[in-house]
């Protein structure tokens, strides 16, 4: 136990506990709340206990995070099963660190290679004048909407979503949710492009917004908050973060994205931001759409065009398919290769409309 190894370091090296506390500089009590058991010593108090002791930080480290996690989960019912997800939700976020600068194919470098040529031949032809930019968003809002709600089993056609969100008809025979849900995203694409001519980064608050603007008047309940109730993936392995995890999850979500943003190269991020909040799953619906909107509020915000995926039955089965790749068998590739198309593939199209 850490209490058990700071004890004997200290007597074993004939320090005195108000010694070792002036050293420190705090009070002598609170070393024999350390060396009892009864308190654990701040990362930084633990730093300075393995310097002044000449402790192995690697074995001093390791018990004190065993401590913590027994102190946060040893009388709660649920605690072993709680161990073993958090197990391999470790093994899985060690596994992703080995490709936080990932080694890719040159199949993926040549595609990446290919999709900055056409940004810098996109970058090129802008502005746009008035009439073009407002016929060029209509039309990327709506297929955007039409294939990133069809992924989700939205029935309406491209041709009604269309007349949904630009006429605003109500197609017979089609729920209030499927119209609702078209409305919503083109409103959540607006409330992105705000987010980007403002260059705000990708922030809590940001994410929970988007949310509420996707599932408004659908499930206001959950509209905009992490969910509180387990959830399963129909036709998924991938087993979410139960609810207890989501919060510190999402932290790490943040961290990563703010560490990495300048380090990986944006479409990678845009994949990377986009799996991650889909595989840690937050909110009780929506967390597809969700992660579509980030990955393109990155791309947008490094100067690519407005992407989507594809939502016909084969493109489906091949997104679910490079997703499970990465939360089943930590194999990013098939992921940053659908992304890295989806990019190349938009801009070709918004070349070909200017």
């Amino acid at each position: 136990m850490l209490a058990d190894i700071l004890k004997h370091a200290r007597t074993s090296r004939g320090i005195k506990a108000r010694e070792l506390a002036n050293k420190l500089d705090v009070d002598a009590t609170l070393i024999s709340r350390f060396e009892s058991g009864n308190r654990i010593p701040t990362e930084f108090q633990l730093d300075q206990l393995v310097a002044t002791l000449n402790l192995d930080k690697n074995e001093v480290k390791a018990e004190w995070l065993a401590e913590k996690v027994v102190r946060l989960v040893a009388y709660q019912p649920e605690a072993r099963e709680a161990l073993i997800l958090a197990e391999s939700r470790i093994e899985y976020l060690m596994a992703s660190k080995t490709y936080d600068l990932p080694v890719v194919s040159d199949t993926i470098i040549d595609r990446i290679r290919y999709a900055d040529e056409l940004k810098t031949e996109w970058q090129a032809k802008r502005p746009l004048n008035h009439t073009q930019l407002l016929k060029m968003k209509e039309y990327f809002q709506v297929e955007n909407t039409f294939e990133s709600n069809r992924i989700e089993g939205n029935t309406l056609t491209l041709q009604e979503t269309q007349l949904v969100v630009n006429e605003g008809l109500t197609i017979s025979g089609k729920s209030m949710r499927e119209h609702l849900e078209a409305v919503n995203h083109v409103d959540a694409l607006n409330f992105l492009e705000e987010l980007v001519g403002d260059e705000v980064g990708l922030t809590k608050r940001n994410v929970l917004d988007l949310h509420r603007l996707i599932l408004k008047g659908v499930d206001t309940k959950n509209a905009g908050v992490y969910r509180s109730v387990p959830v399963r993936i129909s036709g998924s392995k991938h087993e979410p973060a139960q609810i207890y995890m989501i919060e510190k999850l999402m932290e790490d979500f943040f961290s990563y994205f703010n560490k990495q943003k300048k380090r990986l190269h944006p479409i990678i991020m845009a994949a990377e931001v986009h799996e991650r909040l889909v595989s840690i799953h937050p909110f009780i619906d929506g967390n597809g759409r969700t992660s579509r909107l980030l990955m393109n509020m990155v791309l947008l915000q490094n100067g690519y065009s407005l992407t989507h995926i594809k939502g016909d039955g084969e493109s489906r089965l091949a997104y679910y398919k490079a997703l499970k790749s990465v939360q089943l068998d930590n194999n990013p590739e098939p992921f940053y290769e659908l992304v890295v198309d989806a990019t190349i593939h938009s801009l070709e199209e918004h070349l070909k409309m200017v």
